[in-house]
């Protein structure tokens, strides 16, 4: 094994295991409970796999399902929790536990391709660990209940399947490639996604609002703008992958979404970089470090990955989250109080000719 390559697994071993161990420290689950084990990452996928390295350390059962997640992008820890919900299913009065990271430190593009090089500026290292259980006891000491989980995959179309992409450039360095398109193609995955999931969560009014605009629209040709469905209504907070500024800000105008509603995602963005598919639990962590989350409000999580995928997850609050009672395992509770900045819009840029 390489210098850089031994590097990085103390690298992955590092944040895993130091978010593991303050998630079975906060929860008290001895960690021979554990039936399910997922991990996610991205770029670093190892031999031995980052899910081994978890059994192995922690000295988990021998039967215990372990699933290694590779490739799979930023929405990779959406995938990891629908995975876990699924085994949950099969596997009665179990735990899984779930881990999402990213490592970059051998992924690092060290070329001048620019659409390469702006990976380098949003990407950072991250992890977070997350314990679901279907024991029926852990109900009245859990946090949340998942309620739902949409998937939506565009793989099929040539051109969001090469929007973020993996290759050499000219000089035989590999790194990421963004494309142009990605923009058009995350707003036509989220309306795919957000299509299937209206029904799920919507109001009879709202569904009906559309229903009536989206006819009118498409049957009688009418030129009328399509009703997009206030989601306000359903939901308390809003936690967006936060992949790019361009994004969010044409996210948020569509779905008409207040800087209170938009916070968590922006402030993750400016203090943490795209820390990918871990990012969701810091904007998450964020709302609670606010003291924000009430017992029965709903979190909405949407995640972006390449494919072109875009998948969420919506959650309900069992309980009032305190702040003071997180504070282990908050990234944000020592600096809370500085948030939010003032994040400056993104303005065009034309070149001179």
């Amino acid at each position: 094994m390489s210098a850089a390559a031994q590097e990085a697994r103390q690298e992955a071993e590092a944040v895993m295991f130091g978010a593991i161990d303050n998630l079975l420290a906060k929860t008290g689950v001895r960690a021979r409970d554990i039936g399910v084990v997922v991990v996610n990452c991205s770029l670093f996928n190892p031999t031995l796999s980052l899910s081994t390295m978890v059994v192995n350390h922690y000295k988990l059962r021998g039967n215990v399902a372990s699933y290694n997640l590779g490739s799979m992008g930023c929405s990779a820890g959406l995938i990891s929790i629908n995975l876990a919900k699924q085994l949950l299913q099969v596997h009665r009065n179990s735990y899984a536990l779930v881990v999402s990271m990213e490592s970059i430190m051998i992924n690092w593009y060290r070329g001048n391709d620019c659409s390469m090089l702006m990976s380098n500026c949003l990407f950072r290292i991250g992890d977070a660990a997350i314990l679901l259980s279907n024991r029926a006891a852990d109900k009245r000491c859990s946090k949340y209940q998942l309620v739902h989980t949409v998937r939506t995959h565009h793989g099929t179309d040539d051109h969001a399947y090469r929007c973020m992409f993996q290759e050499e450039d000219k000089a035989s360095l590999v790194g990421v490639a963004l494309s142009n398109d990605l923009m058009a193609i995350a707003g036509s995955a989220l309306k795919t996604n957000i299509t299937t999931l209206g029904p799920l969560v919507l109001p009879m009014s709202e569904q009906i609002l559309f229903l009536i605009s989206l006819i009118g629209k498409k049957i009688f040709s009418l030129k009328m703008k399509l009703y997009i469905p206030d989601f306000k209504m359903d939901f308390e907070h809003f936690c967006i992958h936060a992949g790019g500024r361009a994004v969010l800000d044409t996210i948020e105008k569509n779905l008409e979404l207040s800087d209170w509603h938009m916070d968590p995602t922006k402030m993750t963005l400016n203090r943490w970089g795209n820390t990918s598919s871990s990012l969701l639990r810091y904007e998450l962590a964020y709302t609670e470090a606010k003291g924000r989350v009430r017992r029965g409000h709903r979190a909405w999580q949407i995640a972006f990955g390449s494919g072109f995928k875009c998948n969420n997850a919506v959650w309900r609050a069992l309980k009032d989250i305190h702040p003071s009672k997180e504070a282990r395992n908050n990234p944000w509770i020592e600096e809370i109080h500085r948030f939010p900045v003032e994040v400056p819009k993104v303005e065009s840029v034309v070149s001179s000719p």
